[in-house]
């Protein structure tokens, strides 16, 4: 059986994504003004056309100015490299599931 960790952990974060060919991402039609990114995405190929590519920077301060935990999948069920994953509220993880700072 496949399990999910969760992570608030950059590098962690970074690592996973780039491992699989992702590309930190934003949903900019869903920002509330300029400075504002959207809903963050990761963008896996083949490019999603509504995402916007962001920088590592500017994905990271608006994963800690919402208060994201990333959840994510490092194995499917049968074994192979899964490319799961989402973005949920820190406050809603269970407080017996460990999040890796």
């Amino acid at each position: 059986m496949s399990s999910a960790l969760v992570t608030t952990d950059h590098d962690v974060i970074r690592h996973w994504v780039e491992e699989r060919g992702g590309m930190p991402a934003s949903v900019r039609s869903t920002g509330s003004n300029a400075e504002d990114p959207g809903i963050l995405r990761i963008d896996f190929e083949p490019k999603e056309e509504p995402l916007e590519t962001l920088d590592w920077d500017a994905f990271f301060d608006a994963f800690e100015e919402n208060n994201l935990a990333f959840l994510y999948q490092e194995h499917t069920k049968s074994g192979r490299i899964s490319r799961f994953c989402k973005f949920v509220d820190r406050d809603s993880v269970p407080k017996d599931q460990d999040i890796e700072d």
